[in-house]
């Protein structure tokens, strides 16, 4: 465990309930080692992304404070991904998923490593991320690219829904 940094995590899901499962995996982030929940943004109902022939996804953004480094936070995740039953080794890259958790910024660390990149390499690119950040945190800076509010305003959010 290390100093605690305030991370933020995506949280998404488009299989069977999605609402009460990112609700669910908020609490399980709480219960995490070292770990507890600051704040988590409203659901929204966004497009799917990627691979568009499917539902829409359910995504919201948890700000933990954690005493896990980035690599041991991630193992933590895709476990909490398990528990709810992904299996990413049987699922389509950006298909369907019960629960999708991804650490999107680690404090202000830059991270580049097999499997593990901070900030998410594609967070300036997605709306469905950028609008539960900015809820729960409308200062974010995304190291490399600046403040996430600048990324937003250059997108359009016109089919990003609160539940």
């Amino acid at each position: 465990m290390t100093e605690p940094v305030v991370a933020a995590i995506g949280l998404g899901g488009n299989v069977g309930d999605a609402a009460a499962t990112l609700r669910q995996a908020a609490q399980a982030l709480d219960a995490l080692p070292g770990t507890r929940l600051l704040r988590l943004s409203r659901l929204y109902r966004t497009p799917a992304w990627g691979v568009e022939d499917q539902p829409d996804f359910v995504n919201a953004v948890a700000l933990v404070q954690t005493a896990l480094a980035p690599r041991p936070l991630l193992e933590a995740l895709l476990e909490v991904e398990r528990r709810f039953g992904r299996d990413r080794a049987r699922e389509r890259r950006w298909g369907p998923r019960t629960l999708d958790l991804d650490v999107l910024l680690y404090g202000a660390q830059v991270v580049d490593e097999p499997g593990l990149q901070l900030p998410h390499p594609r967070l300036h690119l997605r709306a469905f991320a950028l609008a539960p950040l900015l809820e729960v945190a409308p200062d974010a800076e995304i190291p490399g690219f600046g403040p996430a509010r600048n990324a937003a305003s250059a997108m359009d959010m016109s089919n990003i829904h609160p539940l």
